[in-house]
């Protein structure tokens, strides 16, 4: 009798333990990256560097987005003229942008005039500079939020470890790659992804 009762109640467990499992989301479901429409880094906006002209991202949707933060004193601030020249060649199907940033040892101290000054004088960078922001700490922005954060890219959390990191956007604003300072903006993982 004992027995039929552990058999009976076992059962019970086991169907009840059944039922609930069934009623719970897949982990796939529960795991997947958030969709663009409910994060996108498209609907962020900032302004142009020395200009009250507003930036949208969403006005680039179309196109590839290279995001990168920039730094006049930097020993990679030579990369603004491979930046130049990768938007130029590919600028049918690419947007760059500058992030002006002081957050690595102070290596981006100017104010915006002297900063666009630099950048056009000693580069003749024509792709959009914005206005300086921080890429990491309490006052990130709200870009660089997204960009570092696998909860909103659905990506991989990255660190801004220095100037010249490179973050590329899709046509539709999804991350397709992460390149660390070194990377050159004409290497080949970068515009072999622009084909």
């Amino acid at each position: 009798m004992k027995l039929i009762a552990i058999i009976l109640l076992t059962g019970v467990g086991v169907f009840g333990l059944f039922k609930f499992l069934l009623a719970r989301k897949p982990i796939a479901q529960i795991n997947a990256p958030v969709s663009s429409n409910e994060s996108s880094i498209l609907e962020q906006c900032l302004f142009k560097l020395n200009s009250k002209e507003q930036i949208c991202l969403n006005q680039f949707e179309g196109k590839k987005i290279l995001i990168v933060n920039v730094a006049s004193e930097c020993g990679y601030t030579f990369q603004y003229k491979d930046l130049e020249k990768l938007y130029s060649t590919y600028k049918d199907k690419l947007v760059v942008i500058g992030f002006p940033c002081n957050q690595f040892m102070g290596q981006e101290s100017g104010n915006e005039e002297e900063i666009e000054k630099f950048c056009s004088s000693k580069y003749n960078v024509t792709f959009p500079l914005t206005t300086k922001i921080d890429v990491k700490g309490n006052k990130q922005h709200p870009i660089y939020k997204w960009l570092t954060s696998k909860s909103l890219n659905g990506v991989d959390d990255y660190k801004v470890s220095w100037n010249f990191n490179k973050f590329l956007l899709d046509e539709n604003g999804q991350l397709i790659g992460y390149f660390n300072s070194k990377v050159n903006p004409m290497d080949s993982a970068i515009t072999n992804l622009l084909k």
